[in-house]
């Protein structure tokens, strides 16, 4: 690696049951496990665009997607757009496997 080149972000890998949120804008996620939101935890003033956002380049069931995801009791939760469920054919209570890239802010 030569001076200037940014160091390669590290890869997660995990299953995560899909859940249902029903909040105020009802969505699908997978909650990251403890240790993989803690070593995300550690990394997160080098990748976040603010409000703990962590931007993000996953896989589930083969569909490809860029999120971000966000702090949630003392874990992180992986969005799941309406393409990447159709394409992935998964709904809440599925346990799916994620294999996800951290992205640099503003990439």
């Amino acid at each position: 690696m030569t001076a200037g080149e940014a160091q390669p972000l590290p890869t997660f890998a995990f299953e995560a049951e899909v859940i249902y949120w029903r909040g105020p804008s009802p969505f699908f996620y997978a909650s990251l496990p403890a240790d993989q939101a803690a070593e995300i935890r550690r990394l997160a003033r080098a990748v976040t665009y603010g409000w703990g956002m962590i931007p993000v380049d996953a896989v589930v069931g083969g569909a490809s997607f860029y999120t971000a995801l966000f702090p949630k009791d003392e874990t992180y939760l992986l969005p799941l757009k309406a393409a990447v469920r159709r394409k992935a054919d998964i709904t809440a209570g599925d346990v799916i496997a994620v294999e996800m890239t951290l992205r640099p802010a503003g990439r």
